[in-house]
């Protein structure tokens, strides 16, 4: 009963100051990766800008063949919304432009639904660079709670930055194509 009750104690404590630990966490993420393209931006912005152009780059699409795409409101840019419903790789979600700077930047609200419910942001700034583009691809938003205890475990940073950093080779492999 000791041996059980130590045991009981040291779990008690080490939860304890997993909980505690993650109250230490800042109350919002950013995730962030850049890439240079040699490509003009108002050829890299074309990719992005309208959504039936992601299935070709987006690092998601194709983790489940039988993923259902919707579109609507504007055709591209401003207003254009793609929502998806999927597998438990990809989830189901919303994502609508907000913003659409001609070959600048265009900035996304992204709607998780599943498998978890989340509301971020997501930015492409396009700088050129020696003829080319420097991309970058960030994404913020709250951290609740909880989502700050599962960071004491998984660094979100690293999962996700290998996605983003898979779309950016895409898009640098299609723009560069086209």
């Amino acid at each position: 009963m000791t041996i059980f009750l130590s045991i009981v104690g040291v779990l008690a404590t080490l939860i304890a100051i997993v909980l505690i630990h993650a109250t230490t966490k800042s109350a919002a993420f950013v995730i962030q990766r850049s890439t240079t393209i040699a490509a003009p931006p108002e050829k890299v912005f074309a990719f992005l800008d309208d959504f039936h152009h992601w299935a070709s780059w987006s690092p998601w699409e194709k983790l489940d063949p039988a993923l259902t795409r919707s579109f609507s409101g504007a055709p591209r840019g401003k207003g254009a919304v793609y929502a998806w419903k999927g597998n438990k790789k990809v989830g189901e979600g919303r994502m609508e432009i907000t913003e659409a700077t001609a070959s600048t930047r265009l900035a996304i609200t992204l709607d998780f639904l599943k498998p978890f419910e989340a509301h971020n942001v997501a930015e492409y700034t396009l700088t050129p660079a020696n003829g080319g583009t420097v991309i970058t691809w960030a994404m913020k938003g709250p951290r609740p709670y909880m989502m700050k205890v599962m960071s004491t475990f998984c660094d979100m940073d690293r999962m996700i930055g290998k996605d983003f950093e898979a779309g950016l080779a895409n898009l640098k492999r299609i723009s560069e194509a086209a």
